[in-house]
């Protein structure tokens, strides 16, 4: 028997918000925890990945902010409520959730996360702020500069405990929630309490309710599991291309940035648009890939473990181990991308003959029981889990810049570099201009897989790095290292693969258009410096 909102004593203004999403029962996470922590209590919630623990605690938040608050007078760099969480993806994805929520009660919420420019955090911290999510290393950061002071928060959740361990958090963790008032609401979820995490448990929850849903290392019983076992490494890579062919939505994992990056070009050029994410690309292209694979733009996605935690995208058919993981828990995050909310999902591990061994081991940790299978790409049960093949996409071709016959008198001229510069691989026609890397950038064909394409960059703005950050269509600012007249430049060209303001799908471009030599905003030249 389904249970309501109303039933469990959500206010009407919350329920008419998750009713306009089309989500009218609650999840059995939410049924145990909602009458505890509406009514204020400390929560010690238990569950896996996809249980549905982000309605658990932002409903109570919001509900008893907004009963309080309900949208009156804010203090600058004070929040009410705060939200910690272990990874960017993750920390966007609670705000996506919790902000429709929150504006039901005129309350307003802002996301705090390291690798991008501080500007527009501080901008919004100052201007005040009801309700903050936040990754711990950079919210110290803005507490040690002064920007936000926690003496004011009434409820803080600690998401994913158990992987803000796993990642070395716990000790900023702890030092953030020194900060926060002892008598205000904490919520804490996470699917297991070692690694440090009952310390915290034990030190800032009152008398907490625990509720365990699940336990940590059972499978959704909506999943099922593959082990594909196969002759050697060119086999295993027509099977992976194979699988990655379907129609629907899958995730392939892999252990390293760079094979993440070079598996999404691969598919891509093999005519299966695919995008990445891994730490190596910015912010601004992590969201760009991630929306393109959210709004089915692309049905593959190629990620490291790092999306494990914040990748929460509903009717993920398959999540394929192209690299098994190194441990068990690693093996249920990544799964538990497939089977949520309720869904069926399959789960398939590639496996090498000597990964074989270790392979066994991690499963029977994860208590997931499975017979392995010998297949090709050929093999009937491969063809069942691919189901519908998506129609072939063909790649973009790249638009390559001519390359300029470089000029001699000694390899370099008129006393700097020669005008050809370095060839498509490096930096565009134009060498160095103005101090700094001409406006082709590095070339886009030798750049991120699925990285955004989409403009100027600017390298330093309100004293952080922020790549990728312009509008499209902008030029790059440079730090101007000489005096203007004194730099050697031609007329500047676009870059090697062109620029999309979509996100870039290997060598595919989603939205936007290809720009080839001599774009606009590429023609601005400097005087250049007389001989000798």
């Amino acid at each position: 028997m389904s249970t309501t909102f109303s039933t469990l004593g959500v206010p009407a203004p919350l329920v008419k918000v998750l009713s306009s999403q089309g989500i009218d029962t609650a999840f059995p996470i939410q049924v145990d925890t909602l009458p505890d922590t509406l009514n204020g209590r400390d929560v010690l919630g238990r569950g896996k990945t996809g249980s549905g623990k982000t309605l658990a605690f932002s409903i109570p938040m919001v509900s008893r902010l907004g009963g309080t608050l309900a949208g009156g007078k804010r203090r600058p760099g004070r929040p009410l409520g705060l939200i910690l969480a272990p990874t960017r993806e993750l920390a966007t994805q609670i705000t996506n959730a919790i902000t429709p929520l929150a504006e039901a009660y005129g309350l307003n919420t802002t996301t705090i996360f390291g690798g991008v420019s501080q500007g527009r955090q501080v901008t919004a911290l100052k201007a005040g702020v009801d309700i903050v999510v936040a990754c711990p290393g950079r919210l110290e950061d803005l507490m040690k500069q002064g920007f936000v002071n926690l003496d004011s928060v009434e409820i803080t959740v600690l998401d994913e405990a158990d992987h803000m361990a796993d990642l070395g958090f716990l000790p900023v963790v702890t030092r953030i929630l020194d900060k926060t008032p002892g008598n205000g609401q904490r919520m804490l979820f996470s699917a297991t309490l070692d690694n440090g995490v009952d310390k915290i448990v034990k030190r800032f929850l009152h008398d907490p309710v625990m509720h365990s849903v699940d336990e940590a290392n059972s499978h959704v019983s909506a999943m099922t599991h593959h082990v594909f076992e196969v002759a050697g490494v060119d086999a295993k890579k027509d099977l992976v291309q194979k699988l990655a062919s379907g129609s629907g939505r899958r995730i392939l994992f892999m252990r390293t940035k760079h094979q993440a990056k070079k598996l999404a070009k691969s598919l891509t050029d093999a005519g299966i648009p695919s995008v990445d994410l891994h730490g190596n690309l910015s912010q601004v292209a992590r969201d760009r890939n991630l929306a393109a694979f959210s709004a089915g733009t692309v049905k593959v996605l190629v990620a490291t473990d790092v999306a494990a935690r914040g990748v929460h995208v509903d009717d993920i058919e398959l999540v394929i181990h192209v690299d098994p993981p190194a441990e068990h828990k690693a093996y249920l995050h990544r799964s538990g991308r497939t089977a949520r909310a309720g869904s069926a999902g399959d789960v398939v591990t590639v496996v090498l003959p000597e990964q074989k061994r270790d392979t066994d081991a991690l499963l029977r940790k994860a208590a997931i029981k499975v017979t392995p299978q010998r297949v090709d790409a050929s093999s009937p049960a491969v063809d069942a889990l691919v189901g519908d093949v998506a129609a072939y996409v063909k790649p973009a071709p790249r638009v390559e810049a001519p390359q300029q016959q470089r000029q001699s008198q000694g390899g370099r001229s008129q006393g700097g570099r020669s005008e050809g510069g370095r060839s498509q691989g490096g930096r565009s026609e134009g060498g160095r201009s103005q101090g700094g890397r001409s406006e082709g950038g590095r070339d886009a064909g030798a750049g991120r897989s699925g990285a955004s394409q989409g403009g100027a960059r600017t390298d330093r703005n309100d004293g952080g790095r922020s790549r990728d950050s312009a509008p499209a269509g902008g030029a790059r600012r440079e730090r101007t290292g000489r005096p203007a007249g004194a730099a050697s430049s031609a007329p500047r060209s676009g870059s090697a693969a062109g620029r999309s303001g979509g996100a870039r799908v290997g060598s595919l471009q989603v939205g936007g258009l290809v720009r080839g030599p001599g774009s606009g905003g590429a023609g601005r030249s400097a005087p250049r410096r007389s001989q000798g």
